[in-house]
């Protein structure tokens, strides 16, 4: 489960948590199928317990809760070294999920494999493509026709490959993986960051890149770097205006947005217990959520895999008490500047904020659950009983097709729209920028409060001047009524049209429904059991699809006289190196979507955004087009960075592009984990300062020579030779994290092209 980006994975099941007993019906083993979608993929508790086994009794210590089911997957149990934070661990995950901006280059990279058919079991969810306008139904009808191409594309090499496809509509991939996928020991890999949504049935589910997705649809075992574990003891009990997201919320604040990179975060402790079910933390409450008996029956029978061991250590405790944790809310502009809501519009006033919300949007990948919608619901009916509606715009995007049908006949959809709100489509929406935003110029300083997971600059309506912060979609319910930051629905009052002063009481809702859900229209179309004979057409006319071609290989000498295309200052994420709201649509043609390659990053030589120096012209202009035009001239090229260079979605695009525009490092003082794998995976180097201050010694007319490749090794540093214009030199240890097979990939030109080598 996560609520920002930063958390690889967050997992709960610990000691004091709820369990669902179920008489063993069925025992140790008895098949019980992954999902109702692939009756002849069965889980395998005995494969993971034999794992563990083997690596407690190599290890020789007691197991934390998510190392068990790591260690679990394990390709060779018997001989991997283990080391939290140091080793590559060789991985089998159960499946694969793919979001349908990303899966479309990696079903280009599948294709490109030569293999027939997806190892493990794999789905594509079409969600990142549908923009709010009008409202769902609407919005939902014009995405279908402008990304037929997208669609079709993705439906048929589905079909061809063993992979099942969620149509438009469907909802939230993270969504429909917890409604449908995920169980307490699965480890599943999505292509998108907020992939540990999972994580809150015991699931161990993890972001990555593309490439990662083919490696795991190939049948090759998957690397990662081992984690770290980050434990969260929680005490006390959950009560009143505060919820189960001012936990992370919280916790957000106290790691900030680099502190979670590498580990995973691990809920334990007596507090988990007034966590509800289908909130961020989620137990094993399993048949409530469209799950059979049969799991929940054949997980309580290997019920000792599903809690950590009594004694196990954590690389980092955090202690809450939920008895004193009050609603939070955190931003602008980064989800770890946390302050109690009591406290923000204080804060607003103090630094320039708007205090005026503009509009409140509620849901999410994993903030639309049926209890969160309901809590929202009752929030707004008080008002509604006192004659009030909301002060700011109100948008409510359901996060599954399930959730959409089951609110809507539950009288939910009624109140929200009642008090003012716009239900969306069940899609990413204003979440991911795919949001026709229309009340405001860009550039007008603006607030807006959500329930989404990210609030970096322009990420939700492309205005980099909008303030947008993060908190529970009961608390946005409430300030979008208020219509002001400056309000604290414990405390304050709101007037009535009739002049009565009233206050809002603290929300409850039923945590399920009553009658069950509703699943609405069947969304999911069933891969054929032999697809060999379909065919997957891609026009070479088609701006929004384009096969891939190799990457050229490693030459076998070190890199002389690179250009210093950019040296980026300051933060920056996934989007600044490949933004995406309107350029979602090229996510499937690399060269097209290279036009937005580090357009949003900060050009330290003139603090501007997209104007660098083109040193062969001496002009000035975009960051693209100088690019293009070193690689026209065959100059090649390195981009220079600050800290936690790649933070934010796992978008490998952000990796494909350099490589495509004739890139060949990435040096920076520091990388985010999934963008710093991508990297490797596509031949680029990815490479950090030994000495954080010696970024300061780059100057942007510098030319760098990377020395040390012909005996690249890991663990072994390599060196850059800095040439200045002035003649002098400077030369810089430069660390790296590359295993062998890693630099295998390096020497290959890409890890897809060290897969075509290992298949002859």
């Amino acid at each position: 489960v996560t609520f920002f980006f930063f958390i690889l994975n967050t997992l709960v099941l610990g000691h004091g948590a709820r369990r669902l007993h179920v008489s063993a019906a069925y025992r140790a083993k008895a098949q019980v199928s992954m999902s109702r979608f692939e009756p002849t993929s069965f889980i395998n508790y005995e494969k993971l317990h034999s794992n563990v086994n083997i690596v407690r009794k190599r290890l020789n210590r007691p197991l934390t809760l998510s190392e068990k089911i790591v260690y679990g997957h394990l390709d060779d149990p018997h001989n991997q070294e283990i080391d939290r934070g140091r080793t590559y661990l060789r991985l089998r995950p159960d499946r694969v999920a793919m979001q349908d901006a990303t899966a479309q280059m990696a079903m280009l990279q599948f294709i490109s494999s030569g293999l027939p058919k997806v190892a493990v079991p794999s789905t594509i969810h079409c969600d990142h493509l549908i923009e709010a306008q009008i409202g769902g139904v609407k919005d939902l009808a014009r995405a279908k026709e402008v990304n037929q191409e997208v669609y079709n594309f993705l439906s048929s090499a589905g079909a061809k490959y063993g992979v099942g496809f969620w149509k438009p509509g469907s909802g939230i991939i993270h969504q429909i993986i917890l409604e449908n996928y995920a169980y307490p020991g699965v480890m599943l890999i999505g292509t998108d960051s907020h992939t540990p949504n999972g994580g809150g049935l015991g699931s161990i589910c993890i972001g990555v890149g593309g490439a990662d997705a083919v490696d795991v649809m190939a049948g090759i075992p998957w690397e990662l770097k081992c984690p770290k574990v980050i434990g969260v003891k929680l005490t006390g009990t959950l009560s009143g205006w505060t919820s189960p997201k001012d936990v992370i919320l919280k916790v957000a604040g106290i790691l900030t947005v680099k502190g979670g990179t590498g580990a995973i975060v691990e809920y334990h402790g007596p507090g988990v217990d007034s966590i509800s079910c289908t909130v961020t933390v989620i137990t094993l409450c399993l048949s409530k959520y469209n799950k059979s008996s049969c799991i929940a029956a054949l997980s309580d029978e290997y019920s000792d895999l599903l809690v950590p061991d009594e004694g196990c250590e954590y690389d980092q405790i955090i202690e809450l008490n939920l008895d004193e944790l009050k609603p939070h809310i955190n931003g602008p502009f980064t989800p770890d500047l946390a302050h109690p809501v009591s406290k923000v519009g204080a804060e607003a006033e103090k630094n320039g904020w708007p205090l005026e919300v503009k509009v409140g949007l509620i849901g999410s990948c994993t903030n639309s659950s049926y209890e969160d919608m309901g809590r929202a619901v009752s929030v707004a009916k008080q008002a509604l009983d006192k004659g009030l509606k909301c002060k700011a715009q109100f948008t409510v995007t359901p996060g599954s097709e399930q959730i959409r049908a089951t609110i809507e006949r539950d009288g939910y959809s009624k109140i929200l729209g009642d008090v003012g709100g716009v239900v969306l489509a069940n899609a990413c929406g204003p979440c991911i920028g795919q949001w026709d935003r229309r009340d405001i110029k860009k550039g007008d300083k603006n607030t807006i409060v959500t329930s989404f997971n990210r609030n970096f600059t322009a990420r939700n309506d492309a205005n980099p001047a909008t303030h947008a912060f993060v908190t529970s979609p009961e608390i946005v319910t409430a300030l979008a009524i208020a219509g002001t930051l400056n309000f604290n629905p414990e405390t304050d009052y709101l007037t009535a049209p009739n002049g009565e002063k009233f206050k809002l009481q603290p929300p409850s809702a039923d945590e399920l429904p009553k009658r069950d859900f509703d699943p609405g229209q069947d969304t999911y179309q069933h891969p054929p059991a032999d697809g060999t004979s379909l065919r997957v057409d891609v026009s070479p006319q088609s701006n929004r699809l384009q096969l891939l071609e190799p990457f050229d290989k490693w030459s076998g000498n070190d890199l002389e006289d690179l250009l210093v295309l950019i040296k980026v200052k300051g933060k920056c994420t996934t989007d600044h190196i490949s933004a995406a709201g309107p350029w979602l649509k090229f996510r499937g043609h690399l060269d097209n979507i290279s036009n937005n390659m580090l357009i949003g990053a900060v050009n330290s030589e003139n603090d501007a955004i997209n104007k660098i120096k083109n040193h062969l012209t001496g002009e000035y202009g975009g960051v693209p087009d100088v690019a293009r035009h070193y690689k026209a001239n065959g100059v090649s090229w390195v981009a220079v960075g600050d800290d936690n260079y790649g933070e934010g979605s796992s978008r490998e695009h952000a990796a494909l592009e350099p490589r495509h525009l004739g890139g060949r490092a990435i040096i920076v003082k520091s990388f985010a984990r999934i963008h710093e794998t991508n990297l490797k995976k596509q031949g680029l180097l990815p490479l950090t300062f030994a000495n954080p201050s010696d970024y300061d010694k780059i100057l942007p007319d510098d030319k760098i020579s990377i020395r040390g490749l012909k005996t690249f090794a890991p663990g072994k540093p390599l060196t850059a030779v800095v040439k200045h214009s002035d003649g002098s030199e400077d030369t810089l240890e430069l660390n790296h994290t590359f295993n062998e097979t890693q630099i295998e990939w390096f020497k290959a030109g890409s890890a897809l092209n060290r897969m075509k080598e290992l298949q002859h």
